[in-house]
């Protein structure tokens, strides 16, 4: 249950990321404004995923010594990297895949110390 609770934190977290990546775009070249900034339905998805992944992560840390807990959340790493190759179609050279293996590898293993 620990680790469900912790990969949904961390999907929390990218949702929140890619909410913010929406809402800039949203905005265009600059800074439109606080009101109007304020207005945009996706900074709101993103801060209240952001909220609901904090919320989970202090499940977790009840949970999981932070040693053991904190190195997850390189799962981040690899949920954006899939994410803005996949969904905003952003280049990712050959160097940042094997960082991202060898980030899943870690995990693994830190996964069956658990």
């Amino acid at each position: 249950m620990t680790f469900v609770l912790l990969f949904c934190a961390s999907l929390l977290t990218c949702l929140g990321q890619l909410a913010q990546k929406l809402t800039v775009e949203r905005w265009g070249t600059g800074f439109p404004g606080v009101r109007r900034g304020w207005r945009c339905l996706w900074l709101w998805v993103g801060l209240a995923c952001l909220g609901a992944g904090l919320a989970l992560w202090l499940l977790v840390l009840q949970r999981l010594d932070v040693g053991l807990a904190y190195p997850m959340l390189a799962l981040n790493v690899v949920l954006i990297t899939l994410i803005g190759r996949y969904a905003f179609d952003e280049p990712v050279d050959a160097r940042h895949w094997l960082g991202v293996a060898l980030i899943l590898l870690g995990v693994t293993l830190l996964g069956r110390q658990a």
